[in-house]
């Protein structure tokens, strides 16, 4: 198998977790936004900042990309200066998985930081790829593989609070009513993201670069304005992709350090490496 297929796979296998997580900047004006259902407004826009005030959290998700690729996230993110987090994802299915498992790679840690993420694949992986456990994957080097900015935005974003903002993009928020999530009780919202419906030129263009043509949200907001759940499912020029992710625990610690450098390989230089010897 040529490596550059290795290292364009586990990229793929973990910009995954950002699939269906908008990247709009928590500055942008928030009178730009379509209209929605007005009584569900306030209760949003006050879980949105209650979600991003607190700062860290922990989560476990679960994503499938088509026939590509089903994975499984458990682990802690924090967002107070840009992504940081850990994160254990193990492979569930998807030709992705399969590229993964012949590799002898069935899981992995993740670490994000602020200039790039981190994969750490194992010994059996190590031993095939020249020995060093740690994939770097620089933010700016997911432009070649075909993401564009966009993809690299993404990574950077996938926080609980931007579920809760591209909700209040959708348009048509509806409130479903109390429900039970994890043992508390939670309120349940619930709208459509429609390419060409979103008035916000920044927004639609970001979407318009994934292939998305139409986007649900569904989200639950607990007693302390907190997001517990959300299930994002969207449609794309290359099927569909749905992730559900569960969150608790915020303000729990996050402390993520970079792997050793002498343990580390770097997905741009391994590229370049594979070009010119494809074995």
């Amino acid at each position: 198998m040529k490596r550059t297929t290795v290292w364009v796979t586990t990229a793929a296998a973990l910009t995954g977790l950002a699939a269906c997580t908008s990247s709009r900047s928590s500055d942008e004006p928030q009178d730009k936004r379509p209209a929605s259902a007005p009584a569900a407004l306030p209760a949003l826009r006050t879980a949105e900042r209650s979600t991003e005030r607190a700062e860290t959290a922990r989560v476990r998700s679960t994503t499938v990309i088509g026939t590509q690729l089903s994975l499984t996230a458990d682990g802690v993110l924090a967002w107070r200066d840009g992504l940081s987090g850990s994160l254990t994802i193990d492979y569930t299915g998807g030709t992705a998985a399969e590229t993964m498992r012949d590799l002898g790679v069935t899981s992995m840690e993740a670490r994000y930081l602020s200039d790039a993420y981190y994969a750490r694949m194992g010994d059996t992986f190590a031993a095939k790829m020249g020995g060093k456990h740690w994939l770097r994957y620089a933010y700016d080097d997911l432009k070649s593989l075909g993401g564009g900015a966009d993809l690299a935005d993404q990574m950077r974003s996938t926080t609980p609070n931007q579920s809760v903002r591209l909700l209040l993009d959708s348009g048509d928020v509806r409130e479903l009513g109390r429900e039970t999530v994890d043992g508390q009780a939670a309120t349940h919202y619930a709208g459509t993201v429609r390419v060409g419906d979103v008035t916000d030129a920044e927004l639609r263009r970001r979407l318009q670069d994934a292939d998305v043509t139409t986007e649900t949200v569904d989200i639950w907001i607990n007693e302390k304005n907190l997001l517990v759940k959300k299930v994002e499912k969207t449609s794309t020029t290359n099927g569909k992709v749905t992730q559900t992710a569960h969150y608790s625990d915020y303000g729990v610690k996050v402390a993520v350090q970079k792997p050793p450098a002498a343990d580390t390989e770097d997905f741009k230089s391994l590229v370049s490496q594979s070009s010119t010897n494809p074995t």
